[in-house]
């Protein structure tokens, strides 16, 4: 062997003996979550610190909140990690956690066409459902048993309108998530309840813009669970475990509190100051 290949295999040896070691994780869970956590591209922020911390790799299955916790309930998934805090108490009630614990909050907001040909902008949530309803503006509905879509008929409901009785051509129920409902209002330059990361994140806006923000009843809680490993033996309890601990924990609140695009805040994390410090 020459002196120059030699040379050559010595410094790659070198090289890659100085190259900090990329651990693959040991095992991977199944984090049955919302569109939005994923489509605000939370998670592409967090998953990576959470292996390097701990050496565990996360699975997402992003749906809407109602079929996120049927993912939970029957045992296909190791944490929910949702926003319905109804949803998730009955979840808990009927045994499939043994524990919730709040995570992280943002907010909602009404977005629709800067113009607001019904007049909706402002800071009172209901009586901006009011006049979208009286115009017979077009609305974007995720309709699809979400937080969000959740969220949005509790909005409705407190409006005093009456979906059954007012419905037509004006609101559409699409069945989708964020992101999708999102494009289609872009599309049809109609008003929509948004959760406010997944709008930070979304490129094609259109004409739409926040008209409605600051409200109060707009207030977005999120909460995790470990799925009942008594309920279901299949569930990684140990690891699971580990990505809930980590949530709330001050690395992990801090890892979601420096999520930002364009220097704004996405998600403001807000677990209970007892949670678990490592």
């Amino acid at each position: 062997m020459g002196f120059h290949r030699r040379g050559v295999l010595s410094l790659c040896l070198a090289l890659c003996l100085a190259a900090p070691a990329v651990a693959e994780p040991t095992e991977t869970i199944t984090v049955a979550s919302t569109t939005s956590t994923e489509q605000s591209g939370l998670f592409k922020h967090l998953l990576p610190l959470f292996a390097q911390a701990k050496g565990i790799g996360v699975k997402v299955v992003a749906l809407g909140t109602g079929q996120a916790l049927d993912v939970g309930r029957r045992g296909d998934a190791d944490v929910v990690f949702v926003h319905d805090k109804a949803a998730e108490e009955a979840f808990l009630a009927d045994g499939f956690a043994l524990k919730r614990q709040d995570v992280m909050y943002n907010d909602f907001v009404v977005v629709g066409p800067r113009d607001d040909p019904a007049k909706a902008g402002g800071k009172d949530v209901l009586e901006a459902l009011r006049r979208i309803a009286a115009a017979k503006a077009s609305f974007i509905s995720r309709g699809d048993r979400s937080g969000t879509h959740a969220a949005e008929l509790r909005t409705w409901k407190a409006a005093g309108v009456d979906l059954g009785a007012v419905k037509g051509e004006w609101y559409k129920e699409i069945g989708q998530g964020m992101g999708p409902a999102l494009n289609t209002a872009s599309a049809s330059n109609a008003y929509l309840l948004s959760d406010r990361g997944t709008w930070l994140s979304f490129k094609n806006r259109g004409d739409l813009a926040i008209l409605v923000a600051g409200d109060q009843r707009l207030f977005n809680q999120y909460g995790v669970m470990l799925v009942n490993p008594q309920k279901h033996p299949g569930v990684k309890a140990a690891a699971g475990q580990a990505f809930v601990d980590w949530l709330v924990s001050k690395p992990g609140q801090e890892a979601i509190a420096s999520y930002q695009i364009g220097g704004e805040q996405l998600f403001f994390p807000n677990a209970a100051p007892d949670s678990k410090g490592q």
